[in-house]
Parts: structure tokens; sequence; C-alpha cells
């Protein structure tokens, strides 16, 4: 195909402002938080998802946990995957500003977006791929901890030091007006000391933004505010809501809404009101907060700093913990169905 000399003097303007774009764009600006992965020795995975995959791994001689994203299709950038990584950026900006002792530590992150491969446990990514790495806790996740106690229970003086680190967490969050969105305790992590540290708060948002993880059937409907079920505006509230089933979770040591489907779980919670039965061997005090957090109602859920007075004002030494499975004989107080508050 022939072309004349103004079709090719054109076709050179296109070329050119093509590059300028592509170096442009790979020469993305670097925020303090963006490290090299040439530093990172990936060792084993943790935990697959469909929207992510977890790894163990050390960061200059540092053991930490790395979140791997894959955004889209390798080696295709769209305006949704643009914006994907738009978010990604922001959220990990306000993670790298945070700093308590009940909120996981966040080391650093990374982007792929000029297609350069990692090689990640012999597997060569490229393209659309980001992670977050923050600080490995030997306890594991609460969820963990929680399944392996379900049969002995928690003593009560444990539940109310989960609580607390729980609620302090949050309240750190909040009034740094970060939502969480995702409270639930397979996203709460124990260091060695038994120590809960609230983790994901930037990557349930980002999460949002690529899979339906806030919707589907993932384990995070049971901690879900019906405002949210029902897609209308929401917020701190919602974790305020979340923490409240947290709470009755780690009292008990068992799931909430076991054995409803997502369509029942919708219907129970938004339009019959229901909510985890609370044993009768819980503390009136514990009770209450946990009834006051899951109120249908938003305005009237207290604010986390109110959770944490009330909460402080228990004495650990005079409340009783959830009774034991063997123990349990001819008692009623705990049904594994959900049920009005």
């Amino acid at each position: 195909m022939k072309m004349d000399s103004k079709s090719l003097a054109l076709l050179d303007r296109h070329l050119d402002k093509l590059w300028d774009v592509v170096q442009n764009y790979k020469l993305e600006v670097k925020e303090e938080w963006d490290i090299d992965t040439k530093n990172l020795l990936f060792n084993h995975v943790i935990a697959r998802r469909a929207y992510a995959t977890v790894h163990r791994a050390v960061y200059n001689g540092r053991d930490v946990v790395v979140k791997v994203l894959e955004m889209g299709q390798e080696d295709l950038r769209t305006s949704e995957v643009a914006t994907q990584m738009k978010v990604f950026r922001q959220e990990v900006s306000t993670w790298a500003k945070l700093d308590h002792p009940n909120v996981s530590k966040f080391i650093g992150a990374f982007t792929d977006p000029s297609g350069t491969a990692i090689n990640i446990c012999n597997r060569q990514l490229a393209g659309n791929v980001c992670g977050i790495v923050s600080e490995y806790y030997p306890g594991g996740t609460l969820k963990s901890y929680l399944f392996n106690n379900r049969e002995r229970k928690l003593p009560f003086k444990t539940v109310m030091h989960l609580a607390l680190d729980l609620a302090r967490g949050l309240a750190y969050l909040h009034s740094k007006n970060v939502v969480h969105r995702g409270i639930k305790a397979e996203n709460m992590l124990l260091d060695e000391d038994q120590t809960l540290k609230v983790a994901d708060f930037g990557v349930s948002r980002i999460q949002a933004s690529v899979t339906s993880e806030m919707t589907g059937l993932t384990g995070t409907l049971g901690y879900m505010a019906p405002e949210v079920f029902e897609n209308k505006p929401y917020t701190c509230k919602c974790d305020v809501y979340s923490f409240g089933i947290c709470l009755w979770e780690i009292y008990c040591c068992d799931l909430p809404y076991p054995n409803l489907n997502f369509s029942e779980l919708t219907s129970a919670v938004t339009y019959k009101n229901a909510r985890p039965q609370i044993p009768k061997c819980c503390p009136k005090s514990l009770a209450n907060v946990m009834r006051r957090c899951w109120d249908s109602d938003p305005n009237k859920r207290p604010e986390m700093n109110e959770v944490i007075a009330t909460l402080e004002a228990i004495d650990p030494s005079k409340g009783k913990g959830m009774i034991p499975t063997d123990q349990r004989l001819g008692c009623y107080c705990f049904f594994r169905r959900a049920s009005s508050p």
C-alpha cells in the first residue's frame, strides 16, 4: 500500500504523540511507599482468592505478607483498569500515613503499569499487577483463632481484650475518616502477644472496584449492615454494625448465620431484623453493646469511642465466657439460627 507524503507526515505525528504517552506513562511519579519488587523474596502462598493471592515473603530481611492483585488481562490497559489503579494508589497513600498499635503495619506497595514482568514463586506476572506489603503477624487471623477455640470457647478476659483491641483500631481509622467496609474476623490479625491488628482496610475498597467482593457469597455477607445490603448510602456506622457481629463471634467462637444463603440472609437481616442469637450466659453489659452496634438504624448506633468507653467499664474478672460445648448439655441459650435480638 502506497502512502503520499501528507499521509506519512500525519502518521509520524500520531506516532510521536503515542510515543510521548508511552514514555510519560512509564515515568509515573514514584510515591514514598513505592518499593522495588527486586527486593522482595517471595516464599509460599498463604491464601488464594478470586481477586488476589497472599504470599509470605521477605523484604530487605524483614518478614512480610504480600497481597498481589491482578487488575485485568495481561498487557491490556483499559479505562476500567486505569480507574482501579488510581483507586489502589489513593488507598495505599492513605494507609501509609496511619500508625496505631491495633492497625496492621503498612510497609509499602508496588504497581506495574509499564508491563514489566514480576517473578512471583516462579510465575511471571506482567501488566496490571499491584501489591501491598505489610508486616507479618505469626498469630494468624482472628477467624482461625476463633475456629480453633470453637469447642472450649474463650475466657471472658480474652474476649474483652480482643474486643477492645478491635474497637480501638476501628476508632482510630474512623478518626482519620477511613471507613473500612470489610470488618470481619478474617481481616483481623494477631501478633505473637495476641494483640489484634485491623487489616485490609484499604484493600476492601480496592477489591470492591475489582470484583463483586462486597456483595458476593464470600463470607462478608454476615457482617454487612442493612443499608449496605440495600445499596443505600452509608457511613462509618456500617463498620460499627460489623463490629457488633464480630463481638458476638468473639464471644461465641462461632459463625453468624451459618445455615442461611444469600437471599435468605438478605431478607432476614433487612426485612425481619434478624441478628445472631445472644446466649443467656453472655453478660448483659456486653450483650447491650452488641445490640446497640447492630441496630438497624445507623443513627442509633454508637460511635466507636463510645463503644470503647463502655467496654472499658466492664470488669473482665466478673464476666462469664461462653459455655464450652461439652458443658452445654441441657442449656438452651445457644442456637445456630438467626432470630430477632
